[in-house]
């Protein structure tokens, strides 16, 4: 008797293990790659990955209909923050750092990070924890162990910066005080690759630098920086990134940062406001990808101007035409949006609308958050598709976004691993 309600058991144990099928009816179903879009197209789902898309109806143990629907890969930020809730000025940043605890702000992490996932970015490459130590690793564990809901992350842990150049500043405290830092510092090349390892050990999938810093603009309208690392610190950098085979991203927003970092070996350049014909040649030419972070800019412009640093509004100028020159040169984009610089409640589509309006068509505006970002973090064929063997991280919406691009700022359904999260 004990043997056969222990097979019982086991049978039923298995059973309700077994992979389920799902099937969507699409109405309209985007393929990312080719930019083109297809009517009445079913996905087939076993467990967390997609087996078939086709336009015969597949038996399935459960069908979702989106038939009325605009469907479409889950979108990919290739430049979050998580633990930043905002910060215009310096003070808004202080606040985070001095005022609020890590366990609090990881508490407002986790909720950032299921923010994003319902407004249909199923997969984020969060750049630094900004004092939150390796929360960002934390909250990833949870996410990934269903604890808690989110995106797939890609985490950078602690940013690096060298000595004296990143807030918390010293000097706008009292001298006795050792003031808490927004990063991890260094000074030297052996300092530089201790930090590297440091992160890595402490499950950082990316390296993060801040490359330069005291941004300026010349009387001839280009813009100049202070470098923050020598080339021995940088070049430490990136030598130890890439030979424990991990990828370094880098903030940078002049010549001045974006070819050292760039000679250094990062994959990514971050806001980039203020590059020139070099750097565009250079970042053509490798292969560096540039994620421009073009909302977050002009949401801070205005309250830093007020502060007296007016930078911001100058890089709002001229941008535009950077943007031009930087498609028109080959450079390749992704999609990131450095939310969290500014509020989560903010839309996280946003950058989309400015890549329209200066030129490029709302699929290729697209392709930015889906083909080519699961290229830039070595994920093509796994997500930014629907194909059979990527993981079922699909989308709809109402509207369709290769005409209005803005229509991706309202998520309606969302699906992520083969789960669904948002409920139409």
């Amino acid at each position: 008797m004990r043997k056969f309600i222990l097979l019982a058991l086991i049978s039923t144990s298995l059973f309700a293990n077994a992979q389920k099928t799902i099937l969507i009816k699409c109405g309209k179903l985007l393929d990312a790659r080719s930019g083109q879009v297809a009517e009445k197209q079913f996905i087939l789902i076993k467990d967390n990955s997609i087996v078939s898309v086709s336009a015969k109806a597949s038996t399935a143990d459960s069908i979702i209909d989106l038939s009325d629907y605009f469907v479409m890969p889950g979108m990919i930020d290739c430049h979050t923050h998580v633990l930043l809730q905002g910060d215009i000025t310096q003070e808004d940043y202080d606040v985070q750092v001095l005022k609020e605890s890590i366990p609090y702000r990881t508490i407002r992490g986790i909720k950032a990070a299921e923010r994003s996932l319902m407004n249909g970015f199923t997969t984020i490459r969060d750049l630094g924890t900004e004092g939150a130590g390796f929360a960002d690793v934390d909250i990833k564990k949870a996410i990934n162990r269903g604890i808690t809901n989110g995106p797939r992350m890609f985490v950078s842990t602690l940013a690096i910066n060298t000595t004296g150049h990143y807030p918390i500043k010293a000097s706008d405290y009292a001298w006795e005080l050792k003031m808490p830092k927004g990063l991890q510092e260094i000074t030297g090349a052996d300092e530089a690759r201790r930090a590297v390892r440091q992160q890595i050990e402490q499950g950082a999938d990316w390296i993060k630098i801040y490359a330069d810093r005291g941004y300026y603009k010349l009387a001839d309208g280009s813009y100049r920086s202070l470098p923050n690392f020598t080339p021995e610190e940088i070049n430490a950098i990136g030598d130890e990134t890439l030979r424990s085979r991990k990828k370094l991203a880098a903030h940078a927003m002049t010549r001045d940062g974006i070819i050292a970092a760039i000679n250094a070996g990062a994959r990514t350049i971050e806001h980039g406001d203020g590059m020139d014909d070099e750097c565009m040649k250079l970042m053509a030419s490798k292969g560096v990808f540039w994620c421009p972070t073009l909302f977050v800019n002009e949401f801070v412009a205005e309250g830093r101007a007020k502060q007296g640093s007016p930078i911001n509004l100058y890089f709002k100028q001229s941008i535009p035409e950077i943007f031009k020159k930087a498609m028109k040169a080959g450079v390749r984009l992704a999609y990131g949006t450095d939310i969290g610089g500014y509020d989560w409640t903010q839309p996280q589509a946003m950058d989309f609308t400015y890549f329209v309006e200066w030129g490029l068509s709302p699929v290729q505006a697209i392709q930015t958050a889906t083909t080519t970002a699961a290229e830039l973090l070595e994920q093509e064929g796994k997500i930014g598709e629907i194909k059979a063997g990527a993981f079922a991280d699909i989308i709809a919406l109402k509207q369709d976004p290769t005409k209005h691009i803005e229509a991706l700022q309202k998520i309606d359904w969302v699906m992520k691993d083969g789960k669904v999260f948002k409920h139409l």
